[in-house]
């Protein structure tokens, strides 16, 4: 599974790439400084350059567009909320219970079976799903943009909130809305709904 932190995928391929084309973009210009006066790097090379520079922007626009429409398709007849009166009793009217560990910068989940996940809350199709969240640092946000749920809390004090899980099988984006850090942008998980369509 692709990892929410962005440590594969995409993200890491372009950063492969901007670091490749500015050490050979520095090293041409140290080269230009340094070198006898006589070498010059070719203008063929030079618009080589630029169209790899224009490629990898236009490459980066295309894939965040994607994944930003992809995030923010919202579930059909889309069904959840925050509960304010306060956290139910273990079990109660929910398909699955999963218990979130916010901290800077990232979410722990773990499910009735004790399993723990890094980096994604594993659902089935239709489940009605209870999320008990807690932070043990400084204040956050759980959002998932398709579901239209989003929960701000504080350290040391419980949230519950729950969504009725897509029936389509996919990932749909968990976020951190709140600014916790210098990691915040990287706050980020998974709902990942698993098996056949109910």
């Amino acid at each position: 599974m692709e990892t929410a932190l962005g440590l594969s995928g995409y993200q890491a391929t372009m950063m492969i790439l901007v670091f490749f084309v500015l050490g050979f973009g520095i090293a041409a210009l140290f080269a230009a400084l340094f070198l006898p006066a006589r070498w010059k790097l070719p203008y063929s090379l030079e618009f080589v350059f630029v169209g790899l520079l224009f490629v990898m922007v236009w490459y980066g626009d295309k894939r965040s567009t994607e994944i930003f429409t992809a995030y923010q398709e919202p579930l059909a007849a889309a069904e959840g909320g925050v509960l304010e009166q306060g956290i139910p009793e273990e079990g109660g009217d929910f398909d699955r219970e999963i218990r979130v560990l916010a901290f800077q910068w990232g979410f722990a989940f773990l499910t009735d079976e004790d399993a723990i996940s890094r980096n994604a809350a594993v659902v089935k199709p239709g489940e009605k799903v209870l999320f008990r969240i807690f932070a043990n640092d400084v204040i956050h946000g759980f959002n998932i943009p398709a579901a239209g749920i989003t929960a701000e809390f504080e350290p040391g004090r419980e949230r519950a909130l729950w969504i009725r899980a897509p029936e389509k099988p996919g990932k749909y984006l968990i976020q951190c809305l709140n600014y916790c850090g210098v990691g915040h942008a990287q706050m980020k998980a998974w709902l990942v709904v698993e098996g056949a369509e109910a």
